[in-house]
């Protein structure tokens, strides 16, 4: 028994150095998640009567500074940017060596956005602002607001404020001249600060500047503004509201695609669009629709087969004129007649049924169109050509839970080259009207009419609409179930359509309220809501 306990407690001390002597991780300590520190600057911070043209920046760790053109915004802009390093390395300190020649009291501030964080965990230093002047003071003075877009329902990020001097602005003034305070929104931010401002009258403007010059092109920003100067100091938060100008009509050139269609690329507007061609001086009959791939738009010249040497074509558009001479290729194929459905094999109860064909056309011929139900039984139908888009729509009372058929016979439709379709068959139906959801929108506290109710999906996409001269409760049945945005426009010149602002005219874009929840239509559910528009 003695033995057996002296080898019991062999083995219990001899366990317990094993287990001693397991290897472990080390941890190393918690995540560092503290932003770096300031513990020094030359010239300190909020300097006054600054002459020099250095300043250095000291932390109590190391740090990296990133994306310092899109983050750091200086006030005011100066015309040579200043050199500053370290950018993508490592250092405990930042030096700024200006290259500009600085104004006479004025205060200038360096906000370095999220550009700065520390060299190990990337905690970042948000907002930090330098601020000196070359004056006895610092100007202390503030302007605050937030960003709105005209149409979209989120505000672009990186949209900058600009302020300039109101007695020596002009309408030309944004398109040639730097400003002389300036903030930006940066990634995050819809709400703008512009800080340490003299008194005085200033005119402001924000644009989305692509370019990242300070300046507006109507081609590529947005651009807001206010129509009359603001007066500093102010305790007034503006809201400036963000536009696309409309692209002005221009074409620009003519590419042969094939033996008997040109291509000729546009921007703006091309509705009232008159095209007319000629070979040797005599005018060729042609067709004008439309071409839409990748939202690059074209405009389609279909001409005759016969033509095979060169085409001057003439473009008009309001005042625009435009000609061009297009000698004309062998191509060995030209395009003909083809009829696809665009619709698909399930029509919805609120559309029609449509067919796009490739070539334009000439005529069509009802007597040789049927549409039957499963039941072989015949159904009334109206078609309408739209040539600008080559398609056909067909419209008739529709059943739930129907299959269709249609039968196009030979010579039912004919193109420009008056070549007739071969026999045709689609194949299409309808689901039951309880996969479906009804809503009814009761607008409270319009302000003024005629406006437009529009339904959008996810993607911001345009699925239903309605217009409104004076009812206040809009009905939309049969829709798809799945989550909506809703959006009203005041469509003040009654045109039908959003209309965008024009600077130079100093027109703002019409007014457009969201309804700021998504709202959830289900299948076979009534849906009411209220959109209050004040």
């Amino acid at each position: 028994m003695t033995k057996l306990k002296y080898i019991t407690v062999l083995f219990i001390v001899a366990s317990f150095f094993t287990s001693c002597a397991k290897r472990g991780t080390i941890t190393g300590g918690p995540k560092d998640t503290i932003a770096p520190k300031i513990v020094g600057s030359f010239p300190e911070n909020f300097s006054t009567n600054f002459k020099g043209n250095e300043i250095k920046i000291n932390f109590n760790e190391l740090i990296k500074v990133k994306d310092i053109t899109k983050q750091l915004i200086i006030s005011p802009p100066m015309k040579k940017q200043p050199v500053i390093v370290p950018q993508g390395s490592a250092s405990k300190f930042i030096s700024i060596k200006i290259l500009d020649t600085l104004q006479e009291n004025t205060t200038y501030s360096f906000n370095f956005g999220q550009s700065i964080s520390d060299n190990n965990e990337n905690n970042p230093y948000s907002q930090f602002k330098y601020v000196f002047s070359t004056g006895s003071y610092i100007d202390s003075l503030t302007v605050v607001g937030k960003i709105k877009d005209a149409y979209n329902q989120k505000p672009d990020n990186f949209v900058s404020v600009l302020l300039y001097d109101a007695k020596t602005f002009t309408d030309s003034t944004v398109y040639k001249e730097t400003p002389i305070y300036i903030t930006n929104t940066l990634d995050s931010l819809k709400v703008f600060s512009l800080e340490n401002l003299k008194e005085g009258q200033y005119q402001i403007i924000a644009l989305k500047d692509k370019a990242g010059n300070n300046k507006f092109d109507p081609k590529s920003d947005k651009i807001a503004f206010f129509n009359e100067p603001i007066t500093v100091p102010t305790t007034t938060m503006y809201e400036l509201e963000l536009f696309a100008e409309k692209a002005k009509f221009k074409v620009e050139k003519t590419t042969q695609e094939s033996n008997n269609k040109l291509f000729i690329g546009y921007s703006g507007d091309a509705k009232n669009t008159k095209v007319t061609a000629k070979n040797n001086g005599k005018e060729v009959p042609i067709k004008l629709t439309k071409f839409t791939e990748k939202s690059k738009d074209s405009l389609q010249v279909f001409f005759p087969l016969a033509i095979t040497d060169s085409l001057d074509i003439s473009i008009e558009n309001g005042n625009y004129n435009k000609q061009f001479t297009t000698k004309l290729k062998d191509f060995k194929e030209a395009d003909s007649l083809s009829i696809e459905n665009k619709t698909g094999s399930t029509l919805s109860f609120r559309n029609s049924f449509v067919l796009k064909t490739k070539t334009p056309l000439n005529s069509i011929d009802e007597s040789k169109i049927f549409i039957r139900k499963k039941d072989s039984t015949l159904v009334k139908f109206t078609s309408k050509y739209d040539e600008f888009n080559q398609e056909i729509a067909f419209d008739f009372t529709k059943e739930e839970d129907q299959k269709y058929s249609m039968e196009i016979l030979p010579g039912a439709i004919k193109d420009f080259y008056e070549t007739s379709n071969d026999s045709l068959k689609f194949d299409f139906s309808t689901r039951l009207l309880s996969d479906y959801g009804n809503l009814k929108v009761n607008l409270i506290g319009a302000k003024r009419f005629p406006l437009i109710l529009e339904i959008l999906d996810d993607k911001g996409e345009v699925l239903y609409s309605q217009t409104s001269s004076k009812e206040t409760s809009l009905m939309f049945e049969t829709i798809e179930p799945k989550l909506y945005t809703l959006r009203v426009i005041y469509d003040d010149n009654a045109n039908g359509i959003w209309d965008t602002g024009d600077y130079l005219a100093k027109k703002q874009a019409e007014e457009i309220v969201y309804f700021q929840k998504q709202v959830d239509v289900r299948a076979n559910w009534d849906v009411e809501q209220e959109f209050g528009l004040d």
